[in-house]
């Protein structure tokens, strides 16, 4: 995986228990109609962040699937990873829920507006992290519900509070963000050799350049909330355009490796492609550090965002059957 105090609402309402201070719910009858209640369970799904959590998915199936997927296994490793991952982003929008009101893009998410209570969202968060992690130890095996643990502590417990710190909570965020995939592939009883560590890599450095942008674009609202990203201590931008492009061209060979690895299937069709994508990326990571405008950000952002889906396509077809 993987962002200001100004509130001006109505006063709670006193009949409904899960009002929070300086703001109010819906009312009960509007929540009794289907719209209602569709309202509310888009708050709960947007708390779970789900575009980051398909992602996350994605490299946990990819993963399986090069480590030689059981489906049953692939279904339970994926249900209790959501679990996880859903835990940690509601818990980490809770832990953020002051500093969201400072940055426009976040500031109406379901704590910041006040449509959820914190109580909601902390109880509900510990509760799927806690089952998740069960889960994963029950239904799949203990070192990937220890893996998914570790990841979710990275996330929440350090990762989170570091952002207000320090610019190397990206580091974290990476190492985080980079764990379901050796949950993928653990989750098939392979144990934890060089493949995993290639693919560990492989999202582990893409998430440099997909971050390096998000951080340029929204360097300003950044700073108002007093997030420590790498573009808000270095104005200049140079330390995060050195950091896309430097970890876009370690990309570049760690990507090719798989290409190479005994027991793989269309070498050719994956070295290409993967070299393809990977110095397309590079060279977006490039005019970034160049121009340092947030054109040449949102085309690397772009860039990123095509890039680990397709290398993932290209992974499994490259997998033998």
């Amino acid at each position: 995986m993987s962002t200001s105090h100004e509130t001006t609402s109505e006063p709670a309402v006193a009949q409904w228990p899960l009002a929070v201070e300086g703001s109010s719910y819906p009312s009960p009858a509007l929540l009794g109609t289907s719209s209602g209640w569709f309202a509310r369970l888009a708050d709960y799904l947007e708390l779970a962040k789900p575009k980051i959590a398909l992602l996350e998915l994605a490299t946990v199936a990819v993963a399986a699937g090069i480590a030689g997927a059981d489906l049953s296994l692939l279904v339970h490793v994926l249900l209790g990873t959501a679990l996880v991952a859903g835990s940690a982003s509601a818990l980490n929008q809770w832990l953020e829920r002051t500093t969201d009101r400072h940055m426009a893009r976040t500031r109406n998410r379901p704590l910041p507006a006040g449509r959820v209570s914190s109580r909601e969202v902390v109880l509900g968060g510990l509760l799927a992290g806690v089952v998740g992690v069960a889960y994963l130890g029950l239904m799949v095996n203990l070192l990937t519900a220890l893996l998914g643990l570790v990841s979710w502590l990275l996330y929440v417990v350090i990762y989170t509070p570091m952002k207000r710190y320090w610019s190397a909570n990206t580091m974290v965020g990476a190492v985080a963000g980079a764990m379901p995939v050796l949950m993928g592939w653990s989750a098939m009883g392979q144990p934890l050799d060089v493949r995993a560590a290639v693919l560990f890599g492989i999202v582990f450095l893409w998430q440099f350049p997909h971050f390096m942008a998000i951080a340029w674009m929204y360097r300003h609202e950044y700073r108002a909330a007093g997030i420590q990203m790498l573009s808000v201590v270095d104005p200049s931008g140079i330390r995060a355009g050195g950091q896309a492009v430097s970890a876009a061209l370690a990309l570049l060979p760690v990507s090719l490796i798989p290409a190479i690895l005994p027991g793989s299937g269309s070498v050719r069709i994956y070295f290409l492609g993967a070299l393809a994508l990977a110095l397309g990326q590079l060279i977006a990571a490039v005019v970034f550090m160049i121009r340092l405008d947030d054109v040449s950000a949102r085309r690397l952002l772009r860039a990123s965002l095509i890039y680990l889906p397709s290398l993932l396509l290209l992974l499994m077809l490259a997998t033998p059957a």
